[in-house]
């Protein structure tokens, strides 16, 4: 989906927004008309209470929306989710909302994934607001919303080749070097645990690599868990936890929002992605509960859990990752369950070390409004992944701090990359906002590529 403003302010509709704190302020410096129109209809500048003020013919001559306690940084995007056609421009408005940050929410608030039905008409167009970086607002809406439609793609049409073509389109856009390896070559390659994983069904796993920028730039290395379906295997989920399964490669898509971003920017990195790419199904051939498997890094790993698989795939290629010793090495995954229990869809967890780097995420993370969470990497729970047959186990012998457990394991396949950091994500949302609505999403990948500007921006 394309992200476009009108180029032309002339007669543009203007629209207005106020918090509920300032309404009798704000409304005393209005025409006497607009004050009139709006008492009579009870306006209270309720958060998303949009009002369309008629001119003196009936026709719209202004709108205004409600802000509440004005706390939502993107909440103009309800302007472009509830607009009729017509060009608008932001005229009273407060700054927090405004500019660059009401022309993002305004084109988040356009997306809409129409692969399957007819789209609707979108005429309402934004004149983009002065001084504001048009070309920025794009790259990253656009990054986003590749994101959201790639999760939004039934299993049918997104297995694990479909997801490769969707990474080489990417590579190709921006001239990304990309390699592919599939199947039986995964064995030969020495990916045993993406192969374990993917061996059950007839779509065949790979791992999915470009790099792109300069080869003597900071290495920055990102990776995202690709179960394009998870049935959990012969640790079977029950149906209404596979109904959701097809966000279950949202770290895939999410590092590709990310790298389309900074891609797009140019930023002054050498970028590397690394999607392990698998369907988990049941059959004659799926691996099983008690099975062990080796690893890249040489570790053997017993298979307590047939549907802990999204660590499996992400330690061979985070130990591939990590071969190079980057600068940053960032996983993303929809990895535990235990996570949304412990913080939620709205607030996924990351886990580092570096005191550097989870302080500067949280802050872009606040600034952004794309939240997340730190959580610990206690290490007095490593004793859980201890198998009796086995390097580690995948099912940690604890019932609890399932996700801390869960980045545990991913840590034992890290160890040279200067910095590393784990993102245990939704990838969906669950309680819909103003250009958030209700489905997936490509969580954090505006926080991070926030982080990634103020590292590894191009200063001008």
């Amino acid at each position: 989906m394309q992200v476009s403003f009108a180029k032309n302010a002339k007669d543009a509709t203007p629209l207005h927004a106020v918090r509920a704190a300032d309404l009798k302020a704000w409304l005393a410096k209005r025409p006497k008309r607009e004050q009139a129109y709006l008492k009579s209809v009870e306006f209270g500048a309720k958060d998303g209470e949009l009002c369309l003020i008629p001119d003196a013919q009936g026709a719209l001559s202004s709108a205004v929306l409600g802000l509440g306690k004005g706390e939502d940084i993107l909440a103009f995007a309800t302007f472009a989710e509830q607009l009729p056609a017509g060009t608008y421009r932001f005229a009273d408005v407060p700054a927090a909302q405004g500019g660059a940050n009401g022309a993002l929410a305004w084109a988040l608030g356009m997306y809409e994934f129409a692969r399957y039905k007819k789209p609707k008409a979108k005429g309402a167009k934004l004149v983009l607001p002065a001084g504001v970086d048009g070309a920025e607002v794009v790259r990253i809406a656009e990054g986003i919303f590749l994101g959201r439609d790639l999760i939004n793609t039934p299993p049918n049409d997104m297995g694990p080749e479909e997801l490769a073509a969707a990474a080489r389109d990417l590579a190709k856009k921006h001239g990304a070097k990309f390699s592919v390896i599939v199947g039986d070559a995964l064995k030969k390659a020495n990916y045993p645990l993406v192969y374990a994983v993917g061996q059950g069904s007839d779509r065949a796993p790979r791992l999915i690599d470009f790099v792109w920028g300069r080869a003597t730039a900071p290495k920055v290395t990102l990776v995202g868990k690709g179960v394009c379906f998870d049935t959990g295997g012969y640790d079977l989920k029950p149906s209404s936890g596979m109904l959701a399964m097809k966000k279950d490669m949202g770290g895939a898509a999410t590092v590709m929002a990310i790298a389309d971003m900074v891609m797009g920017a140019k930023f002054d990195v050498r970028l590397r992605v690394l999607i392990p790419a698998a369907e988990n199904s049941v059959s004659g051939r799926a691996y099983r509960p008690s099975d062990v498997f080796g690893s890249r890094r040489g570790l053997t790993v017993e298979i307590g859990n047939t549907d802990a698989e999204g660590r499996l795939v992400l330690a061979d290629a985070l130990t591939e990752a990590d071969s190079e010793a980057p600068e940053l090495l960032i996983d993303i995954a929809t990895l535990t369950g235990a996570a949304r229990v412990a913080t939620g869809f709205e607030l996924p967890p990351f886990f580092t070390d570096d005191e550097t780097l989870a302080s500067d995420l949280m802050r872009h993370s606040k600034e952004t409004q794309d939240p997340v969470w730190r959580l610990p990497l206690w290490r007095g729970y490593e004793s859980a992944l201890n198998s009796s047959v086995a390097d580690l186990n995948n099912n940690p012998d604890y019932g609890y701090a399932g996700a801390i457990t869960a980045a545990l394991f991913l840590n034992r396949f890290v160890s040279n990359a200067k910095s590393w950091m784990h993102l245990d994500i939704a990838a969906w949302t669950d309680r819909p906002k103003p250009g958030r609505r209700k489905g997936a999403e490509a969580t954090a990948a505006r926080a991070l590529y926030a982080l990634f500007k103020e590292r590894y921006g191009v200063k001008l």
